[in-house]
């Protein structure tokens, strides 16, 4: 496994940037895009995804990154809630639910064994580290 330095390397990241780039698709290519208050929320909760998991990395410190990755699985939860909304307002036809709906549950276990892996770390974060004079 290389080197993690910058969130853009976490795979997690890298998922929760495809999962919002195919939310995009569907506001651009289905009758959700009409619908502004449901499109709006699920662009929230999609990029949500995406940008707890960088801020939680820039914090440089686990239990902050923790905290912010709970907050990133969360709104895992609230966009896959979305996709039954779409589903069932008939925005999309189920094919293209199952597969956003998978990437998404997928994306919430990755974040899930991520936060078991750091909270069992003994490294607590690089603020942490001490500065020699």
């Amino acid at each position: 496994m290389a080197k993690v330095e910058r969130f853009e390397d976490l795979e997690i990241w890298q998922l929760a940037r495809e999962i919002c780039n195919k939310v995009h698709q569907i506001f651009e290519t289905t009758s959700l895009g009409n619908n502004y208050a449901l499109r709006n929320q699920m662009d929230k909760s999609s990029g949500s995804i995406m940008d707890n998991i960088s801020e939680g990395f820039e914090r440089n410190g686990n239990r902050e990154f923790i905290q912010f990755l709970s907050i990133a699985k969360a709104s895992c939860g609230e966009l896959r809630s979305q996709l039954y909304r779409v589903l069932d307002r008939n925005h999309i036809d189920e094919d293209s639910f199952e597969l956003l709906a998978e990437m998404v549950l997928l994306e919430s276990k990755k974040i899930s064994a991520f936060i078991n892996y750091l909270s069992r770390s003994e490294y607590k974060g690089s603020k942490f580290n001490k500065q020699q004079p």
